[in-house]
This record gives C-alpha cells, sequence and structure tokens, in this order.
C-alpha cells in the first residue's frame, strides 16, 4: 500500500509521475494550500489524499472495534461524486463533480473497504463498485485513472474492494478476462534474476518487467482477493520455493511466488530499502509493513515475525512524521500477525491514530460520561458545603457560588504526507 499512489501518484503527477520523497529523509510538509476540513484525518494538505488517508483511517478504526467520529464517515461519504466515483480530494463537495475533477480507481476502491468494514453503506458501495467496472482494462485490471495502463497496486486494491462487498474477483471480466489475469500478467517467472516471482508495477515501454517490492505486497494481496485488513492466511504446506507452470499460474502459485521474494527481501535485514532512484540507502517503513499483511495473509506468518519486530523497534518516528494512514498500515501489520497494536513497540496505534482526527464516538461519550460524573460529584460536594454552612450560621442563609471551569484538550495533529513510489 505504501501510503498509496492516492496519496501520491497525482500529487506528483505533474511533476514525476509516482515521484516520492524517501521516507524518513521525508522534509516536513508544506503548508496547506487548502483548509482542513472539520472531520477529516491529518494535518496536512489533502489535495492528494485525503480520501485515501480517510479511508484506511477509518477502516483501521473498525478493525480494532473503534467506533469513528460520525463527522469523520460523513467527510468521506460527502467525497463520492453522482457517478460513484472518488477523487483523491474534493474542496467543495456541494459543487458537482465535472470532466475537470480527476477521479481515481485507488480512491474509490480504498472508499470502499472502509465503507463496507463500516457498514450501512451499500448504496455508496454499490455505486462505487459499479463505476469501477465501468472503467476496467481489456486485460482485466485497473490503472490509477481511468484508461491508463493496468498496474499490480491499482488492480489489487480494487480486488481488494470487491471482496469486500461480497464479489468474487475472478467473476468481474472485461473482454473475457480477471483481475487475476492482468497480476499474472504482471508477475515474473521464477528464473528472472532481477526478481523470480515478484510482481512488477507496470512493464516499462519495451515491455520488460521489472520487480517492485511495493508492487509485489500489493500483487499478493490482490491474487488471493484480500483487503487491506487482511487476516492471517493458514499456514501453507507447500515449500516456500517460487515455482513455474507451463501452464497460466493460478492466483495461489502467484501468491505464493510473491511471498516467496518478500520473504527473501526482508529475511537478511528485517526491513525492505527504498527503490526511489536516487535515494539514500534507508529503510522503506511503509513498504515493510505491507510485506507484512501480505506473508501473513499467505499464512507465511513464521516469516513475517523478523520484519514485524523490526517494525516494533524502529517505525515510531516515522508513523508520527507521516500521520494516519502510516498508523492504519502499522495497525494492519500488527492485526495480521496477531499482535495487540495498543501494544506495539510501546506505543498505542490505536490512539495515536484517533489524535490525528476528531474524536471517536466512543471516546466521546465517554468523554461525555466523565464530564458529567465530575459535574455531579461537585455538585453534591457543594450540597454538603450548603448543609453544613447553613448549620454553622446563626442566620441559617449562607449564598454559596460555584465555579466550574472546563478545561479543554487541544490535538496535536500529525503529518500526513508520505507518498507511494512506483519502479
Amino acid at each position: 500500500m505504501n501510503i498509496r499512489r492516492s496519496a501520491a501518484t497525482l500529487a506528483a503527477a505533474a511533476v514525476v509521475l509516482g515521484a516520492a520523497v524517501p521516507a524518513v529523509a521525508a522534509p516536513p510538509a508544506p503548508t496547506p494550500t487548502v483548509a482542513i476540513p472539520d472531520g477529516l484525518y491529518g494535518a496536512a494538505d489533502p489535495t492528494y489524499d485525503g480520501v485515501w488517508r480517510q479511508s484506511v483511517a477509518l477502516l483501521a478504526q473498525r478493525t480494532t472495534g473503534v467506533t469513528p467520529a460520525a463527522g469523520a464517515v460523513a467527510w468521506l461519504t460527502g467525497q463520492q461524486c453522482a457517478n460513484g466515483a472518488f477523487a483523491a480530494f474534493r474542496a467543495d463537495p456541494a459543487k458537482a463533480c465535472d470532466a475537470k475533477l480527476m477521479v481515481d480507481t485507488n480512491s474509490t476502491a480504498a472508499a470502499v473497504q472502509a465503507l463496507a468494514a463500516l457498514g450501512g453503506h451499500e448504496a455508496a458501495t454499490d455505486k462505487a463498485v459499479g463505476w469501477l467496472k465501468s472503467v476496467q482494462n481489456a486485460d482485466g485490471g485497473w490503472g490509477y485513472a481511468p484508461g491508463g495502463a493496468s498496474d499490480a497496486n491499482s488492480t489489487s486494491v480494487v480486488a481488494g474492494a470487491l471482496t469486500a462487498t461480497g464479489q468474487q474477483p475472478a467473476q468481474v471480466k472485461k473482454a473475457g478476462k480477471s483481475p487475476y489475469d492482468a497480476l499474472a500478467g504482471l508477475s515474473l517467472p521464477c528464473g528472472d534474476a532481477s526478481g523470480g516471482g515478484a510482481f512488477a508495477y507496470q512493464p516499462d515501454k519495451k515491455g520488460a518487467l521489472a520487480a517492485n517490492a511495493d508492487a509485489t505486497a500489493a500483487g499478493v494481496l490482490g491474487v488471493l482477493g484480500k483487503g487491506f485488513a487482511a487476516q492471517a492466511g493458514k499456514p501453507s504446506t507447500d515449500a516456500r520455493t517460487c515455482g513455474d507452470s507451463p501452464k497460466p499460474l493460478t492466483p495461489s502459485a502467484l501468491a505464493r511466488n510473491g511471498a516467496r521474494y518478500l520473504a527473501s527481501a526482508v529475511g537478511g535485514a528485517g526491513y525492505l530499502k527504498s527503490v526511489l532512484p536516487g535515494a539514500e540507502d534507508q529503510p522503506d517503513y511503509g513498504n515493510t509493513a505491507d510485506a507484512v499483511v501480505a506473508l501473513a495473509a499467505q499464512g507465511w506468518t513464521e516469516q513475517a515475525k523478523k520484519p514485524l519486530a523490526w517494525l516494533q523497534q524502529h517505525s515510531a518516528a516515522w508513523a508520527k512524521q507521516s500521520g494516519p494512514a502510516a498508523y492504519a498500515q502499522l495497525i494492519f501489520a500488527a492485526r495480521a500477525m496477531g499482535a495487540d497494536p495498543r501494544h506495539f513497540g510501546g506505543s498505542d496505534l490505536v490512539a495515536l491514530l484517533n489524535a490525528t482526527g476528531p474524536a471517536p464516538q466512543d471516546e466521546a461519550k465517554a468523554s461525555g460520561a466523565a464530564a458529567d460524573d465530575k459535574k455531579d460529584d461537585k455538585s453534591a460536594k457543594s450540597d454538603k458545603a450548603d448543609e453544613k454552612d447553613a448549620s454553622d450560621s446563626v442566620f441559617g442563609v449562607w449564598w454559596t457560588v460555584g465555579v466550574f471551569l472546563v478545561a479543554g484538550a487541544g490535538i496535536g495533529f500529525l503529518i500526513s504526507g508520505r507518498k507511494r513510489r512506483q519502479p
């Protein structure tokens, strides 16, 4: 996922498609050029990732038993266009979507996964899935923008959205081809020295495939038909090796091959490295979290333990800098491995995520109840004081003045600016 292309590709499209700053060396997010709307998570400019970060934040909350703020959910549903699609961000939801607004598959599919998990939004998710089907490519996949060449990440996030709404990705076809056909075409053969078994993001201009860890993590989930919040699969009895076949590989074989590549990539240092051209040799926290989810979904939890432990020890600063989508990624990784996201390397990921936006309904109710209890307690003490004063006074009359101070706790919004990459 890597706080994915919906957060990044178009953010840099006018400059360099898919370019992204390194995970750790990223400069501070620029001052937002648009006002941060009420209900939105994160304080960074939402122009290129508003819907994405909101979707994964709500999904992460839902999967940890948190009931998101009604305003946060309303903000997301209000971003949908009449045709069912979502753009990365609409500054004025009251204004109808037009041809100038660039809607995309990633934002739409992410919103579907979140709203499906929340429940009660069938009309919105049905329209969104209908739009996604209408822009499916002839190879069975999806590109980031309607009509764009299919890529592993976009195809996979849409496959996850289809599954989230009770549909079988294998049955969603265009020109007789499904998402699995598109992903199979992006899988490198086992004998490829540069990364056999991995998925490429897209073919290059000459049609060649290059292994990409981010695309591989997404591709594994895609061929498994699972979404961002995937749970660990059953332990596999298959050999942890890459296997080719003269016949088209099955989705399970594609997932195994991709998992083998990821396991090898994280087996040394315990993390994936940045693949950005010119980037320093440094860890890529987002890709590492995605790899943990993908390995666990394949049932390879043993291979995912080392990168999970590494994240527990080293990801706090990155997540604080990157914001709600980063916290969501770590929550997904923890849950996929059966770890407690509220006790993750000394951090409560759920609380940290909640603090980047409007207080969840559970917390708001608890806060209100606590405030009421304090008022009742103060009132009771005041009544007792009145009774004592009345008995001690010869006049029997005392005026009691009660002063109640209400302290507001300011929430320090975190930055959500890390962007996704392409090979």
